[in-house]
């Protein structure tokens, strides 16, 4: 038994370990997992998820401080019973999200370990025969220091498991995990390959046949049944390859322009999945981001999940011209750990990746701007006796009808009436008619 206890001592200490140390990492990471958890269509426990990422840090940290102090030997009654009812706690719900189907990740490991849910039941499940194990023979359980040393050792797990989680909070995660770390390509995370695996589906059909139900099953071809129809059902027997981005995308109301902007060199993006929720320090550094990118010849946008109404309402409180587009919600809160966050993308590439906190370590050497080209339709604003209209229109203009032809190219002029209209263009056609 001595032996039995002293192996599950070190494989469950370390494992605790281990797990805690990746969630510290990126606790604001697992507070969107327990946000999830306490959903309506989990747990129905709404009413906890403005405490989410307080839970998060005491869960995390507590777990390092239990793993730490099962290995030394510090308090064994305490630390078992603890280690107990927490891994009770956690079996229950990996089993009710696998048996549900309702989280399809348990956040164990953060991003760095994707298990899927019965996984988790199962590594739970096996962590619990230890701890079981461990309540049982806790008398073998014995501190491999002195009383002093036990104490000090305890203490500094607990003061540097809370420093390192505030740490990262306020700046980001030490290690990145995620797919849209520094020198990873946004373009090439979202590619399938040709020969990727496909999903696998079956269809069961519902019909009345001879005044009786019955269901066939097939992989997805309508079968051949002289009967009434009722309806289908579906069931994913395969997971089919899935991108490791699969939600980002950039847009306005009516486009989208990923594709547009992720083959752009020298873009700045900053990011805010809620502008309603962006926090103003933050906020109150972007007017100086943005002139200090502009003048040395970055291009600078923004990405949200916010409505229009928000948009305009930050960019003329905190005094920004940048425009804003659309991006989802949970892949923005990916992208960066940080409300706002910054990333510098060259050809879909993420280069830099800052927190708000961090924004004036960006680094920003004089680019070499190139130049553009005035006559494409997507950068060119054409107006028609001060009216915005369209390329097409005004090169189908009879010329004998056209009193001037007035070609913009002058920046300050541009950007000027950009920030007046909140527009986004790179030259100015005005065309005014002999009529008028």
């Amino acid at each position: 038994m001595k032996i039995l206890v002293s192996i599950s001592r070190i494989f469950v200490g370390v494992l605790f370990i281990i797990s805690g140390l990746i969630k510290l990492n990126d606790p604001l990471g697992f507070s969107y997992k327990l946000q999830e958890y306490f959903s309506p269509d989990v747990l129905n426990l709404p009413f906890l998820e403005p405490y989410a990422l307080m839970i998060s840090v005491v869960v995390v940290v507590f777990e390092v401080v239990l793993g730490v102090f099962l290995l030394i030997g510090y308090k064994p009654k305490f630390t078992v019973w603890s280690l107990l009812l927490m891994i009770v706690f956690f079996t229950f719900l990996t089993f009710y999200s696998a048996y549900f189907d309702k989280v399809k990740d348990c956040g164990c490991f953060g991003d760095a370990l994707k298990l899927t849910p019965w996984e988790s039941f199962t590594k739970d499940l096996v962590l619990l025969i230890l701890i079981l194990i461990l309540f049982v023979g806790k008398k073998y359980i014995n501190p491999i220091f002195g009383r002093l040393t036990l104490t000090i050792l305890a203490l500094l797990s607990f003061i540097l498991s809370l420093w390192f989680g505030y740490h990262v909070l306020m700046h980001l995660p030490a290690k990145d995990f995620r797919a849209y770390k520094i020198g990873a390509n946004i373009s090439e995370g979202m590619s399938i390959p040709d020969d990727a695996p496909k999903a696998e589906t079956e269809y069961y059909w519902k019909f009345k046949v001879d005044g009786e139900e019955q269901i066939i099953t097939t992989m997805g071809a309508y079968p051949s049944v002289e009967g009434e129809f009722i309806g289908v059902e579906t069931k994913v027997i395969k997971e089919g390859y899935q991108p490791t981005i699969y939600d980002f995308s950039i847009e306005t109301e009516d486009e989208d322009v990923t594709s547009k902007f992720l083959s752009e060199e020298n873009l700045i993006v900053v990011i805010s999945y809620s502008l309603e929720k962006i926090e103003r320090q933050g906020a109150l550094k972007l007017k100086a981001l943005q002139d200090a990118a502009e003048k040395n010849g970055y291009q600078i946008i923004g990405l949200t999940a916010s409505g229009e109404a928000t948009k305009q309402h930050i960019k003329k409180l905190y005094n920004i011209s940048f425009n804003w587009y659309l991006c989802d919600e949970k892949a923005l809160k990916t992208v960066v750990r940080a409300n706002p966050g910054v990333i510098e993308l060259d050809s879909g590439t993420v280069k830099q990746k800052v927190h708000w906190n961090d924004i004036e370590s960006l680094n920003l050497p004089l680019v070499e701007t190139k130049p553009k080209d005035f006559l494409l339709k997507e950068s060119v604003g054409y107006f028609l006796d001060a009216q915005l209209s369209s390329k097409e229109v005004v090169e189908a203009i009879d010329p004998a009808e056209i009193k001037s032809v007035n070609v913009i190219k002058d920046p300050e002029t541009i950007k000027a009436h950009n920030i007046e209209n909140n527009t986004n263009f790179t030259g100015l056609v005005v065309v005014t008619l002999k009529s008028n």
